[in-house]
């Protein structure tokens, strides 16, 4: 891998965001970008300093894919809005379910994915726009975990020998792709961002077809919003890195009014970490374990087993795809 990462420990923020807007101007070159928001710290971090950097000539966009958390699509637009920051919402539910229908391999789920997104969608896009740069978050873990083939990340290209030019019809430029989630987190900061935006916990670029073990169907892919509401609501005050609901495929026996009955499996994840190369679940109390299965059992009917992970990453990895 020819990227050098630059640890936090060696990274002046300022610094960082003074040279990537000049190489900004330069590699755009006078033409339009677009950019790709997905309202987690790495893509709203990149929507900044593309923002400062190039200002009208960015057009961004924030794709409702149908597999966001709940109220997130109005969220992220009205954070961006009162940043300043012109953002157009794209419904392209029906073209990614049409895409991810029957679909139950985990790398074909992203490939699924990568192709409605970057051909798909964001090849329309560029072309109206007369665009010939997508701008998006890429990290340096992504590269790291998919070159090691851990788990592809879906928005990586290049460094799999894919010509974005040649296949997509744009460049695609990856501003943030030497850092670590440490180190975007005080770009962030330094661009002024508040902090629930860049200090929010992980999102996968895939969203919630991560969290779904199995054909991705919109019925999962609302349970497991819903399952991730109650989880995220119990733990917003745990400092954690990284907390999550996953659906399982296999449906389990279960008792309603006294009588047996099949339904769904979630499993809850929470991690302690500060890079996401190595990771430990987090030490919750049985309490609050309790509570946490409780609601998720009584609000969401349909599921009827709720369980914890507590094992390490590695052997297990933060997300389940």
């Amino acid at each position: 891998m020819s990227i050098k990462e630059i640890k936090s420990e060696d990274l002046n923020p300022e610094e960082f965001i003074n040279e990537k807007c000049l190489a900004l101007v330069e590699e755009t070159k006078g033409g339009i970008a677009v950019n790709a928001l997905s309202g987690g710290v790495d893509s709203s971090v990149t929507t900044m300093l593309a923002h400062r950097a190039i200002g009208e000539r960015l057009k961004t966009y924030y794709i409702d894919n149908g597999l966001m958390r709940a109220g997130e699509s109005d969220a992220v637009m009205h954070t961006m809005v009162k940043l300043g920051v012109p953002v157009e919402l794209v419904d392209a539910r029906e073209e990614f379910f049409t895409a991810l229908k029957g679909v139950t391999d985990p790398e074909k789920k992203r490939q699924a994915i990568t192709d409605t997104f970057y051909k798909t969608v964001f090849g329309r896009l560029v072309k109206e726009s007369g665009a010939r740069f997508l701008l998006q978050g890429t990290i340096f873990t992504d590269v790291e975990e998919t070159m090691a083939g851990i788990k592809r990340q879906h928005n990586i290209l290049s460094q799999l020998g894919i010509d974005t030019q040649d296949v997509y019809g744009y460049k695609v430029i990856e501003p943030l792709i030497e850092l670590r989630k440490t180190g975007v987190r005080m770009v962030g900061k330094a661009l002024g961002l508040p902090e629930s935006v860049y200090n929010r916990p992980p999102f996968p670029g895939p969203a919630l077809v991560t969290r779904v073990i199995g054909d991705a169907t919109p019925e999962k892919i609302d349970l497991v919003r819903r399952a991730t509401a109650i989880v995220e609501a119990e733990l917003a005050d745990v400092n954690a890195f990284q907390y999550l609901a996953i659906l399982h495929e296999d449906r389990v026996t279960g008792v309603y009014q006294g009588r047996r009955s099949y339904g769904n499996q979630i499993e809850i994840r929470c991690w302690d970490s500060t890079d996401a190369v190595v990771a430990k679940p987090t030490w919750l109390s049985f309490d609050l374990l309790e509570k946490m299965a409780s609601r998720i059992t009584t609000e969401i009917p349909e599921v009827v087993s709720v369980t914890y992970n507590i094992t390490t990453k590695p052997p297990s990895t933060i997300e389940a795809l």
